[in-house]
């Protein structure tokens, strides 16, 4: 069993190793506290609540008498209080299990007097009194305690760059293991702290390669560094960064706003989309190297977007999304005639203007700024998965954005607006781009149907479903240019553009 140890001060310091842990928390986690009347265990209790609510002012009784509080926070937390329990057996009794295996998670006071009915995985904290503060001690195994470890090792960082006393407050996860933070300290504005863990490699699926190998996905926090400061450099609105621990992978970050793209009511703004696309346009003008340094003597080559990669994006299609539909996987003759299809589409990609591509810009990864002007109205993050690749694609996660729905009028006005700005700084091959547009287009979005239904199946989060009657939509769409119409009679022969009940 592993364990670590924090000397805590005051109360402000045992306050703040309770953000550290509500920071960690994930469904199905216990918390055991420990420690003599007196010991901080209900100020740490009350701190993490608060900071699962992000409610510095939430009523957090002591649940004594009640035995078992519930909050509805950012994941259902339990608090529970077994002083009172006779038997490890009544624990049951307080829906105990029954918390857990509905997603919530447990914080469980006394937790002495039902040892042995806790799960293997509980962290346990025990408090003892210590000159004139105390000493908190960690100890556990497995995804909980490793989190909670590395939660702890972000304090660390977090004092190292002056912010150590910063409040924590949950901002964003994303379909990756990263996540990100609001961390705030009283006079100065607020940043992010990103959290971006090694990415830990899969089986092998193809030629002796995991998947994120062939896909070349970003494999550490050097890949976000390297190309967040080259795109600062060409004047590209990114997050400036304060500090840094690459090897840890923790970065902490400028907080550029959380105003999006989309109206109260959910829709596309239709001038922002715009703005977006002249912003592509502007960096699509430039030259960009393909290795880019991140530190001094420490650099990122980014990766090409190759043919290899594009079909094993593509192929998720057939992964996922193909048994959804059929019920079995998909047969030897639909994968020939699915792969010889693309690699004809793929060939009429040569000679398409290749550059910096940032892979997912669409509307969750550009915050709006009105108050600035020009480009500087666009705040972009998430860069850390950019390849060297066709100028279109960028253009076509931006005018097909996956998570909203986006009309044919606003696409268009969305490629007009690139259009425009690009034969303005000089020549441009309208034709080859928007027939790469659209090979982009299909390509994006095959693969989306396949990561949407993959979420459902193997990381049992259904609510992507939902979005796949826009993505079939926009597939029809790209489908429709007349370069890709074997790949369309393809997919049509095969009922892949058909609309499903969810």
């Amino acid at each position: 069993m592993a364990g670590l140890e924090r000397f805590l001060a005051d109360e402000a310091a045992t306050a703040r190793l309770g953000e550290d842990l509500a920071m960690a928390l994930r469904p199905g986690d216990v918390l055991a506290l420990k420690g003599d009347l007196g010991a901080g265990k209900s100020t740490l209790a009350r701190a993490l609540i608060r900071a699962l609510a992000d409610d510095a002012g939430l009523d957090v009784p002591s649940p004594t008498f009640t035995l078992v509080q519930s909050y509805e926070t950012r994941l259902p937390v339990h608090h529970f209080d077994l002083y009172r329990l006779s038997s490890a057996s009544e624990l049951d009794e307080l829906g105990f299990d029954d918390a857990l295996a509905q997603g919530g998670a447990a914080l469980v006071e006394w937790p002495e007097r039902a040892e042995a009915a806790l799960p293997d995985g509980t962290v346990w904290i025990e408090l003892v009194h210590q000159g004139d503060g105390r000493l908190a001690k960690l100890s556990g195994q497995g995804a909980a305690f490793d989190r909670a470890a590395r939660s702890l090792a972000m304090r660390d960082f977090l004092a190292t760059a002056g912010w150590g006393e910063a409040g924590r407050r949950f901002f964003v996860g994303d379909a990756s293991a990263r996540s990100y933070e609001i961390v705030s300290l009283a006079g100065i504005a607020p940043r992010v702290l990103m959290n971006s863990p090694r990415l830990v490699l899969g089986p092998p699926v193809r030629d002796g390669k995991p998947y994120a190998v062939i896909a070349h996905t970003a494999q550490s926090v050097t890949a976000f560094v390297a190309i967040d400061k080259a795109l600062h450099a060409a004047k590209v609105s990114v997050p400036e960064i304060h500090a840094e621990d690459l090897e840890q992978g923790f970065l902490l970050l400028e907080h550029l706003g959380a105003e999006g793209f989309l109206g109260q009511n959910g829709e596309p703004i239709a001038e922002r989309y715009a703005a977006a696309a002249e912003l592509l346009a502007m960096m699509h003008g430039k030259a960009w190297p393909d290795r880019m340094e991140a530190a001094p003597g420490v650099f990122h080559d980014v990766p090409p977007f190759d043919r290899e990669a594009m079909l094993i994006e593509a192929d998720l299609l057939v992964d996922w999304y193909v048994p959804m539909l059929t019920g079995k996987p998909a047969g030897n003759a639909l994968l020939a005639g699915y792969h010889n299809e693309w690699n004809k589409v793929l060939d009429r990609l040569e000679g398409s203007q290749y550059t910096l591509m940032l892979r997912d810009f669409h509307s969750p990864n550009i915050i709006w700024r009105g108050d600035r002007t020009g480009h500087d109205r666009l705040g972009v993050v998430d860069v850390q998965d950019a390849l060297i690749g066709p100028a279109a694609y960028d253009v076509a996660s931006l005018a097909m954005d996956a998570r909203v729905t986006i009309s044919p009028e606003i696409e268009k006005r969305t490629l007009d607006a690139y259009v425009a700005a690009r034969h303005a700084a000089g020549a441009f091959d309208e034709a080859a781009f928007r027939e790469a547009y659209a090979i982009m287009a299909a390509q994006r979005n095959s693969k989306i149907l396949g990561i949407f239904v993959r979420l459902e199946k193997r990381d049992g989060k259904p609510f992507y479903l939902k979005h796949l009657p826009r993505i079939r939509d926009y597939l029809r769409r790209a489908l429709a240019h007349p370069a890709l119409s074997g790949l369309h009679d393809f997919y049509a022969a095969h009922g892949l553009l058909e609309e499903r009940p969810l």
